[in-house]
């Protein structure tokens, strides 16, 4: 974990607060939206040339574990999303999506750090990520259509363009890439460890060209973002009981329970607010509720982690 990766809350954040300064100016402002999705293309094919999409076949090396959670992240967790979002923010369509959004796209990348910190099955849960980041470029676009269709922010049009613009052609080109390099794992090691922390440079400045575009508008309507609060906490507890109950009736080792707790409950703020900010231009509020997502999904992960490491701790008592 680079210095990078444990300052991304912080990183996040102060992302924002630059982005509303600079948009203070004219010349900026007027500029700065056309910036965001070529960064964002450049933040996904790095993550997606990071993530053994070839090595699929892994996670199906532990069948119970990988239909276990599977089934949890993309059959449970959308109707749970979406039940909250009715619940709790059914009159602001753009909070709506952005609630859904995020708990629908389980995390692919540094989720594995909190893994390892709750002393989870750390190689099990790497195994999975492939499985969820393919499953969620496929789904993700389906669950929108079904659970956001109805609020009437959402042009099918629209949003397949964005889904080929932001996902399709980085993933193509990740593929390429790996291709082309494949008789060169040495070299190829090394390119991609090079490029390991450049992700989180590209979505932050990605953010900074958001709020210097709409920061005021963002910040006139900071006070719904409240709304957000209660049904981001009802998800992870209701999650975390979900996870762990359906491990102990699995009969998976403590370890293994630990990492299904959460690969269910980590989310993939990333490629979700990549897709809000081109399927969703005039809708700022959706983008801001994932931007927002992290600030508050990484403190309650840290908790639930240190959680997590004190059950394991009892494992063998």
């Amino acid at each position: 974990m680079n210095i990078i990766e444990k300052l991304y809350t912080f990183i996040i954040f102060l992302a924002v607060i630059i982005g509303v300064s600079i948009g203070e100016i004219e010349l900026i402002q007027a500029s700065a939206e056309r910036f965001i999705v070529p960064l964002l293309v450049a933040m996904l094919f790095i993550t997606f040339l990071q993530i053994p999409i070839e090595e699929i076949k892994k996670a199906f090396k532990n069948i119970k574990f990988t239909c276990t959670a599977a089934i949890i992240n993309f059959v449970w967790t959308p109707i749970l999303a979406w039940l909250l979002a009715m619940l709790f923010l059914g009159d602001s369509p753009a909070l709506y999506i952005g609630f859904i959004m995020l708990m629908v796209t389980p995390c692919t990348d540094w989720y594995l750090i909190f893994t390892g910190i709750a002393k989870g099955n750390v190689a099990l849960s790497t195994a999975i990520l492939p499985l969820n980041l393919l499953l969620q470029i496929i789904l993700l676009p389906i669950y929108l259509l079904i659970f956001g269709r109805a609020t009437g922010v959402i042009e099918l049009t629209f949003l397949a363009e964005s889904i080929f613009l932001v996902l399709f052609i980085p993933l193509v080109l990740a593929f390429l890439t790996k291709l082309f390099l494949r008789n060169k794992q040495q070299l190829t090691n090394k390119f991609i460890s090079n490029l390991s922390v450049l992700p989180i440079i590209f979505l932050s400045l990605a953010i900074v060209a958001m709020f210097a575009s709409q920061g005021q508008l963002l910040l006139d309507n900071l006070d719904l973002l409240w709304q957000i609060t209660i049904p981001f906490l009802l998800f992870f507890i209701v999650n975390f009981f979900v996870g762990q109950g359906v491990g102990q009736l699995m009969r998976f080792p403590k370890s293994d329970r630990a990492s299904l707790s959460l690969t269910i409950l980590a989310r993939n703020s990333p490629t979700a607010l990549a897709i809000a900010m081109t399927a969703f231009p005039d809708q700022p509020l959706i983008a801001l509720t994932l931007v927002i997502g992290p600030l508050l999904e990484l403190p309650i992960l840290a908790i639930i982690t240190q959680l997590l490491f004190l059950i394991n701790k009892g494992k063998h008592r």
